[in-house]
């Protein structure tokens, strides 16, 4: 059943869901098609439709992703993409906001295993040392699809947070899923779970004027 929801309230309250991931209720195969269908119908490069969606709702590699993620959130190297200070000025911004989302981390970091469906988003291709443009077209190819993905989840009364946790080790998540690492890319982790309750608000974010250029930087 789709939730009685605005486009604009769709797009301004699609959130990522850590604390709200209902661990208890299985999700319906047949719902998570639905998503997927509509997620290919987003735009694509070329019209290549290089995207797929490995879904992993059995429990015994569920367990086994959830060991992955962790070792992954481990063996994350926290220099790899530095703060700059705008990004310092940003995140802090609303103090509360930053609170929840390390809370929300833990949380999902100590349950992960529990989440009933875990969606790894894949693009064929890969963007190792790939120059500017291959990147923005691999990219391109999977990010619309997958925040469709997201927003007819949403839509569906299901939560969806997007995480980087399969980059470190990501070669090691393609063999447990069997995916063909030299030449298709784990684009995504993300776990797929009914919410607790359906009363999600707009985030606050920084001024409009901070981020939206008119004509010229």
């Amino acid at each position: 059943m789709l939730l009685d929801l605005s486009s604009d309230e769709l797009l301004s309250t699609t959130r990522a869901v850590r604390h709200r991931l209902d661990l208890s209720r299985p999700v319906p195969w047949e719902l998570i098609q639905e998503c997927v269908e509509l997620a290919v119908q987003a735009p694509t490069g070329r019209n290549r439709q290089r995207w797929h969606f490995v879904v992993v709702t059995d429990s015994e590699r569920r367990r086994a992703l959830a060991d992955v993620f962790r070792r992954a959130v481990a063996a994350a190297d926290p220099h790899a993409s530095p703060l700059t200070r705008c990004d310092v000025e940003r995140m802090n911004a609303y103090p509360e906001s930053l609170a929840g989302i390390g809370s929300g981390f833990r949380h999902l970091y100590d349950n992960i295993h529990r989440v009933p469906a875990l969606v790894v988003p894949c693009v064929e291709g890969r963007t190792d040392g790939a120059s500017v443009l291959a990147q923005a077209m691999t990219w391109g190819s999977i990010l619309p699809a997958v925040w469709s993905f997201m927003l007819a989840a949403r839509a569906r009364g299901l939560g969806t947070v997007w995480t980087t946790a399969q980059a470190p080790l990501e070669r090691e998540m393609a063999a447990l899923l069997g995916v063909p690492y030299d030449r298709v890319m784990l684009a995504a982790f993300i776990p797929l779970a009914y919410t607790l309750g359906t009363d999600f608000r707009p985030a606050p974010r920084v001024p409009l004027d901070q981020v939206l250029h008119r004509n010229h930087w």
